[in-house]
């Protein structure tokens, strides 16, 4: 979970300025988390305290008005009769990550994954999203091998055949998760350690706080955690309810499945 964090404080200053370039700063006076975190943390919440999704990721927005959401999830998080808006953006997919360490197998997980989506993603392809990220998680964090990782995106019929040097040139801002999710695994796939998963992550341009966060995600699991000066500076971003949130399911959850 701290791994999608991570992403998105440091993907949060690139986002409207592409680097496109692994030759950066990881942590930057402008850094600061966005909508990644406050709602990947709305479910960690639910998760630990068993509350509906639907209700909590709407209590955490009104915490967090201003976080970054797009239009058609503020609208629906300010009403209280608004129903899910067939959406097939990558909300869905970067705050899904907490389902991963939760449950025992990829079905539990994968279901999860959909009923942490379709509260407002309830397009097939949102759904989706964030069922490919959440399974990537999970089997990272069961010691899956990136091939097997890789596979799964095939079984999801993303196009997993591309390399990231073919990816970056052309790549620009694209919020689909058919557009997204995958370029997201690729960054995870061609990696070498958590840093460069986060490093290949931010290079591809695009929704780079966004796609971070969904690499990061993958990366911790895969990696056996994050660097402790990068863990450190992560946290150093959020305010005390997003730590305590973070702390309470790293002992529940995390802690204990490693």
């Amino acid at each position: 979970m701290l791994g999608a964090i991570c992403g998105d404080v440091i993907g949060s200053v690139y986002e409207h300025e592409n680097l496109k370039s692994k030759d950066f700063t990881l942590f930057q006076k402008a850094c600061a988390f966005t909508d990644d975190t406050v709602l990947s943390c709305a479910v960690a919440d639910s998760l630990i305290h068993g509350r509906p999704f639907e209700a909590n990721i709407k209590r955490f927005y009104s915490w967090y008005p201003k976080a970054g959401y797009g239009f058609m999830f503020s609208k629906w998080a300010k009403s209280d009769n608004e129903p899910a808006y067939n959406s097939y953006g990558n909300g869905s997919a970067m705050r899904v990550s907490p389902v991963a360490w939760v449950y025992d197998t990829l079905d539990e997980v994968l279901d999860a994954a959909k009923r942490t989506a379709e509260v407002t993603h309830n397009h097939p392809e949102g759904i989706k999203g964030a069922k490919m990220i959440a399974g990537a998680v999970f089997l990272a964090r069961r010691g899956a091998s990136k091939r097997d990782i890789e596979k799964l995106g095939r079984d999801f019929d993303y196009d997993m055949d591309r390399r990231l040097d073919e990816i970056r040139p052309d790549y620009h801002f694209k919020a689909t998760c058919q557009e997204s999710v995958p370029e997201a695994v690729i960054a995870f796939l061609e990696s070498e350690s958590f840093e460069d998963a986060i490093r290949n992550a931010v290079s591809i341009g695009g929704d780079s706080d966004t796609i971070a966060c969904m690499t990061g995600s993958i990366a911790e699991a895969f990696y056996g955690g994050i660097p402790d000066d990068i863990r450190e500076q992560t946290l150093s971003f959020l305010d005390e309810r997003l730590r305590g949130i973070f702390g309470l399911f790293e002992d529940k959850y995390i802690d204990t499945r490693k």
